[in-house]
């Protein structure tokens, strides 16, 4: 694993020689530690989840020189100190395609212990043969879309939560999904695009004032896990919820989509749906 944690300092954004071997150092962590510090009371807010990545470009050579495929799910605990930079995890899957592997499952445990390593945390790789997705259809998540809610967005360069409001003191449970989220590479600058859903108990909320908030976050600048978090602690901080979990699911990039979960209760099963975007 690299042991330099600067952003600017990893794979991406830069031209890049594809090993052709393994090489467990060329992952690069990312601790979360400094972007958490810049929340306002980052420790008064609770917060549980995971990172769920699914590697669609996963090839080895079996005994023998047949290559192997699957599709490696990634789940990698919020808890753990450092992310994992996505090019990086790229070029070390790639270094797989020319290199023997015994088993599946030998493979699914040394990712384990390699990406365990980055993260500075026990991490959970399950492989998928393309044969056991055929069928599988695109997902539609419940919830309701305030994609369409009558609203006025001003130009920001930042998240707003100044917009978030509550609507009534009346208690609800309700789900909230959107499409429109989208945000930029904090280093190559790059458009990265995702649904998301949120589930809340509380005080009821101005729909339309998560959706103008939400859309502030298009042209910021932070990974993938980073503004889950800015979400999830934004919304609890404004709007004080009892219950809130928040599940973003971005689209595919390298191969690779990511998709963070937060929520305020400890996280037990996490479905991992294909959604239409993906």
């Amino acid at each position: 694993m690299s042991t330099a944690h600067d952003p600017a300092q990893s794979p991406l954004g830069k031209s890049t020689v594809y090993a052709e071997g393994y090489d467990a150092a060329l992952l690069f962590a990312i601790p979360r530690a400094p972007q958490r510090a810049g929340l306002d009371g980052w420790g008064q807010v609770p917060m549980h989840g995971l990172d769920l990545w699914n590697a669609y470009e996963l090839s080895w050579l079996q005994p023998g020189g047949v290559p192997g495929v699957a599709v490696a799910e990634i789940r990698v605990p919020a808890e753990s100190p450092c992310i994992v930079e996505s090019k990086s995890l790229k070029l070390y899957l790639n270094g797989f395609a020319q290199t023997v592997v015994a088993t599946p499952a030998q493979l699914a445990q040394t990712l384990e212990t390699d990406l365990g390593a980055a993260a500075g945390a026990a991490v959970s790789v399950r492989l998928r043969e393309p044969a056991a997705l055929a069928g599988q259809s695109l997902a539609a998540w419940d919830g309701r879309s305030i994609d369409q809610l009558a609203t006025q967005v001003a130009s920001c360069d930042a998240p707003q939560p100044d917009l978030l409001q509550c609507a009534s003191r009346r208690l609800v449970d309700e789900c909230l999904v959107s499409d429109l989220l989208r945000s930029r590479c904090p280093v190559t600058g790059q458009p990265d695009w995702a649904s998301v859903q949120i589930r809340y108990h509380g005080p009821e909320w101005d729909a339309a004032s998560v959706l103008r908030y939400l859309l502030s976050y298009r042209t910021h600048a932070e990974f993938h896990e980073h503004c889950v978090e800015r979400i999830h602690h934004d919304l609890w901080r404004r709007l004080g919820p009892d219950r809130l979990t928040v599940y973003a699911r971005y689209t595919r990039r390298g191969g690779i989509d990511i998709n963070p979960i937060r929520s305020s209760e400890p996280v037990q099963a996490v479905a991992n749906p294909r959604l239409p975007r993906q």
